[in-house]
Order: C-alpha cells, then structure tokens, then sequence
C-alpha cells in the first residue's frame, strides 16, 4: 500500500481530480481478484486510511466497482441509505462520489479501481462516467505496460 504522497501515480491522480473539479480520488489495484489494495489517493483523511487501504470486492464504493464490473455512484455519500458506502466513508465529507473498474487489456479481469469524488452532492453524467472508465483504460495499458 502507497500512501498518495509516496506513490508515483499520485501526480496522475491529481490530474484527473482536476480534469472532473474533484477533491478526492483513490487507485486500488488487485492482483488476485478478490481485493483491492490502495495504491494511490489523495484528499482523504489519514483516519480513513486502514479502512480504505485493503477492501474486498463487493464492499464499499470501490469493492461494488470491481465486483460488478460497473461504474457505482452515489449522488450524495453523506445520506447514502443504500448500504453500498463502508463504515465510515462519511467522514471523507464527500458527497458526490464515483468509482470505476479498471479491466485487464482483454477486458477479462478486474484489475483494480479508479475513484473520485466532489465535497458537495453531484450526480455524475454519462459523459463524465465514460471519461472517467477511459482514464481506467489509460491506467490499464500503463500497469501493463510496467509488469
């Protein structure tokens, strides 16, 4: 696990943060598709780091990405009744928050998750779902490359 200041994929997170006028963001990656370990976040509370740094597939926001192979949004974290968001995603104070899967080149595997998210309540376009499961893409051809 990489805090986001230690990480390499920090300045490119960033970018993306910027490009969707996001405050936070998280890189999982999952090498046996079962769990998803932190590779890279920004904008998230030190407090929250033990919880977010290994998650299941299936549990919270980034786990549901990955186990549904689906972009999982929710509009306004801070009243989610759903049950999707894990213990204690409200203290990020985000609202507005979406999390993507990240395929292998074959599109056959779950190989990770790319999430960010908005202070205030929001409700992410199509456009915006399809930009951002493009820059999963880029992240995709860019593990590969390095492996």
């Amino acid at each position: 696990m990489s805090k986001g200041s230690e990480s390499g994929w920090t300045p490119w997170l960033a970018e993306v943060l910027e490009a969707f006028h996001c405050q936070t963001g998280t890189i999982h990656r999952s090498v046996d598709g079962e769990w998803l370990d932190l590779e890279a976040v920004l904008g998230v509370p030190e407090a929250l780091m033990p919880v977010i740094a290994r998650i299941p597939f299936g549990k919270g926001i980034a786990g549901a990405a990955a186990a549904t192979r689906e972009p999982v949004e929710l509009c306004n974290l801070q009243q989610d009744l759903g049950g999707v968001a894990k213990e204690g995603a409200r203290q990020t104070k985000v609202s507005g928050s979406l999390a993507v899967p990240v395929f292998s080149a074959d599109g056959g595997r779950v190989i990770g998750t790319l999430g960010i998210g908005k202070i205030e309540p929001y409700e992410f376009s199509d456009e915006e779902k399809a930009a951002l499961a493009a820059r999963a893409e880029e992240l995709a051809s860019r593990w590969e490359s390095d492996d």
